[in-house]
């Protein structure tokens, strides 16, 4: 989990507060680090998160990334080597601007669902109706050596490995070790007629003694058939000869046509007409499992955006007649002094020209508008988050809304700590408050319209509840609001211990 506190926000903002698109630094009255109110990108700033995948289910957007934390050596940040990476993130929304934090997957090792896998990389993840119940599959890499699967019957888990051992290996039919250096990071796309196939591969065979001719077109991603209860392969794997291929697949169909999508790699040469070192290209076919034809790029590397590069990862996808990308970048890492590897996971929008061709995406920091308006009537997990500033979420003992057993909490909450959610629809007027809260101490919650010291229209006493995860609600009484207002709680209290914890909160 991060915390920020505001000597280090002014350093970092002396540091990096240049440019006109990228406000990765704090705002002067939030303290809110990379993402400001008012801006949708990074999607998350109390942890990082990388290689993001969209699923969408029920009109809600489902984020699953692998995850990214700092590791250390001797009290200091070292490089990502991502060898500690053994859960997935999740997080999702209903309007691409608040997002809910569903914690970390227990994917690999001894308290992982694959207790085979040493690693877990770069998810996909779907759902599929199956024997009249509706499935979700999560595939991850296990580092680059091969590609497993779990299920589970919602969105955000329990997960189990349904097959205890690698979907994919280079025993697979049409994968071997030489002709696919790495298996990793998995796309999955389920057809019209309900087939799903898998997408993944990556890497440039040489070694050592690449060769021009192995770097343009190194034959090493693959596509092959899922049979119909999506955790076995069908068939042989069939090669995709990309340009210049790196990693990460990708796979989406607009119009009827299949798209495959990829990072072009960092070596060689690459003449006029190829993809440039570093973005996201992609080919079209009419068949999911090629031919592909080259067509062009979309998506150029984040350090030409952000001023910090590193490698690409997306992922394409549609929510609400809209078609998006989502992609990762190390700008909060920039914010926080520290990048070293560290990606977080952004949205911009994608467009299409007449003839199929995908326009270059713009991305930023401002990323994409409001697709909803909050409500505030119903249960909203604390750890539902447009902006924030200092908090972290951790496990809850508290019931989950979802699954009884997975919940989060929002913690680390100091005196002068904030969040915030974008544009709540009160409707006609609000009158009280309510939120489930667990504390040592005590303190108080302020409840602020549109700004972090805009319009004060209630204050919840917090007080001890006897632990941590001790949980009680409590109420207050508001002063009548209407319309659509962002709502920012301001927490205070005069110890400097955690003052509290919170569940839900809900208006009446």
């Amino acid at each position: 989990m991060l915390k920020r506190s505001s000597s280090l926000l002014l350093a970092f903002t002396l540091l990096f507060g240049i440019g006109v698109s990228t406000p990765t630094i704090a705002s002067a009255d939030t303290n809110a680090i990379a993402k400001v109110p008012g801006y949708s990108n990074p999607l998350m700033t109390q942890k990082f998160g990388a290689d993001p995948y969209v699923m969408v289910y029920n009109d809600r957007v489902y984020v699953y990334m692998s995850s990214d934390a700092y590791m250390y050596s001797n009290g200091n940040v070292i490089d990502n080597n991502y060898s500690n990476i053994k859960s997935i993130t999740c997080i999702s929304s209903d309007d691409m601007v608040n997002w809910t934090d569903h914690g970390e997957i227990p994917v690999a090792g001894s308290n992982g669902a694959a207790k085979w896998a040493s690693n877990s990389w770069a998810p996909a993840v779907t759902h599929k109706v199956i024997n009249g119940k509706e499935k979700f599959f999560l595939y991850f890499a296990n580092n680059a050596g091969s590609i497993g699967v779990l299920t589970a019957d919602t969105p955000i888990g329990p997960w189990a490995d349904p097959i205890e051992k690698p979907l994919i290996t280079t025993s697979t039919p049409g994968v071997n070790s030489t002709e696919t250096v790495w298996l990793f990071d998995p796309a999955v796309l389920i057809d019209d007629d309900g087939t799903g196939y898998l997408y993944f591969g990556g890497g440039i065979p040489g070694g050592n003694n690449r060769t021009q001719s192995q770097i343009a077109n190194p034959k090493t991603a693959r596509v092959i058939k899922l049979t119909s209860d999506m955790i076995h392969t069908e068939g042989n794997a069939a090669v995709i000869d990309s340009q210049f291929m790196f990693e990460d697949s990708g796979i989406h169909k607009y119009n009827g046509k299949y798209y495959y999508s990829y990072c072009s790699n960092f070596a060689g040469t690459h003449p006029a007409g190829s993809p440039p070192q570093g973005e996201i290209a992609y080919m079209v076919s009419d068949n999911p499992m090629g031919p592909f034809t080259y067509k062009g790029t979309f998506l150029k590397n984040p350090g030409r955006f952000f001023g910090v590069g590193g490698n690409n990862h997306h992922a394409v996808f549609q929510f609400k007649n809209q078609w998006y990308v989502t992609y990762h970048t190390q700008t909060l890492g920039k914010a926080l002094g520290v990048t070293k590897g560290y990606r977080s996971p952004h949205i911009n929008k994608l467009e299409y020209d007449s003839n199929g061709t995908i326009k270059d995406v713009q991305a930023d920091m401002q990323g994409v508008p409001q697709v909803a308006n909050l409500n505030p009537y119903t249960r909203t997990e604390a750890e539902t988050i447009g902006w924030n500033g200092g908090i972290s979420t951790e496990k809850s003992q508290a019931l989950g809304n979802i699954v009884k057993n997975i919940n989060l909490d929002v913690t680390s909450i100091n005196n002068g700590d904030w969040l915030a959610v974008s544009k709540a629809d009160f409707g006609n007027g609000a009158k009280s408050f309510k939120a489930n809260i667990a504390s040592t101490v005590g303190g108080k919650i302020e409840i602020h319209l549109d700004s972090l010291d805009g319009q004060l229209i209630g204050t919840l006493d917090v007080s001890p509840t006897g632990g941590e995860q001790q949980w009680k609600e409590m109420q207050c009484n508001v002063k009548s609001v209407s319309g659509v207002h962002n709502i920012f709680f301001k927490f205070t209290g005069i110890s400097n211990k955690n003052l509290f914890n919170i569940d839900y909160w809900q208006f009446s």
